[in-house]
Formats: C-alpha cells, sequence, structure tokens
C-alpha cells in the first residue's frame, strides 16, 4: 500500500459529543457511536454534518492494548453553548497534522499498521500525542462497507536530529 498523505496545518476547532475511556482491549467504540447517535440531533450550532472519531492518547502512547486513553465521538460546532446534558465539549488547538484519506471498511486497521510502521518511520516526522488523532467520517463514510472513505489525522511534528 503506498501513501501519500497531505501535510495540513489545522485551525482551531470546537467539537461536542460524548467520550468514555477505553482500551484497545476493552474497545467499547460501537457502544460510544451507538449512544451519540442516537442524541447527535440534540446538539445545537453544528458546523457540519461531518462527525469526528477522534482519540487521545498518553503522550508515550505505544499501542499497548492495554493501556487506556479518551475516545470521542462528536461534531464540530460553530460555537459551543447549551451542551446537551452528559455531553461534553473539546475545544482542538490545531496544529501540523499527516492527513490520509482511505477507502475501505473502518474494520480492516491494516492502514494504522501502514502508517505508523511504513510511513512515519521513512518520513521526516514524528507523531505528537500531545496533539489528538482523529478521523473525518464524511458524506461518504459507510460503517464497514469497502467502498467507505473517511479522512484520517495524525497529530505530527518534524524529527529533531
Amino acid at each position: 500500500m503506498h501513501l501519500k498523505p497531505q501535510i495540513k496545518i489545522l485551525h482551531k476547532k470546537k467539537l461536542i459529543g460524548l467520550n468514555i475511556e477505553i482500551s484497545f482491549s476493552n474497545n467499547l467504540t460501537y457502544d460510544l457511536w451507538q449512544s451519540f447517535m442516537k442524541r447527535k440531533k440534540e446538539i445545537k450550532n453544528v458546523f457540519s454534518q461531518d462527525l469526528f472519531s477522534m482519540q487521545i492518547y498518553p503522550e508515550n502512547f505505544d499501542f499497548n492494548p492495554t493501556v487506556k486513553f479518551i475516545k470521542w465521538a462528536a461534531v464540530e460546532v460553530i460555537q459551543i453553548s447549551k451542551i446537551p446534558e452528559g455531553m461534553d465539549s473539546f475545544i482542538f488547538s490545531g496544529g501540523l497534522y499527516a492527513v490520509f484519506h482511505y477507502k475501505g471498511s473502518s474494520e480492516d486497521i491494516s492502514i494504522f499498521k501502514t502508517i505508523f510502521n511504513e510511513w512515519l518511520p521513512k518520513s521526516k516526522y514524528i507523531v505528537d500525542n500531545r496533539r489528538p488523532h482523529f478521523e473525518v467520517l464524511g458524506q461518504k463514510y459507510k460503517n464497514n462497507n469497502l467502498n467507505s472513505e473517511e479522512d484520517i489525522y495524525i497529530p505530527i511534528k518534524l524529527k529533531t536530529n
């Protein structure tokens, strides 16, 4: 698989949604999204219909299956006001990101293995876990469908010698 990401500087975004602490070995992503989709209509001032699947990892995260991290299901809003009960807001500060356009099933995690084990080591960047990782699920996203499309955002910074 040949990857050619776009390198982008992202600006601040305001998100509202649900979040939960999970690990890869105790993955409750399906439950989180099921709860969020039932309540998404409660969120006002929505910027677009794109969905954000966001992960906030510990700074030295090494993808150990038992290490916990925060998983979000959210939408971008124009302004944060009247947060629905039980939901939270998150202000994303922006920064430098590698953006990979992915076509395939959301169940196939091989794209992430390729990004982290092949593209990243050969690039001039390293992961910057001080900022969230996320996927933007737009109009072409179809859960668990081989024709699904999404954009994967990996926070990066230049390698230092």
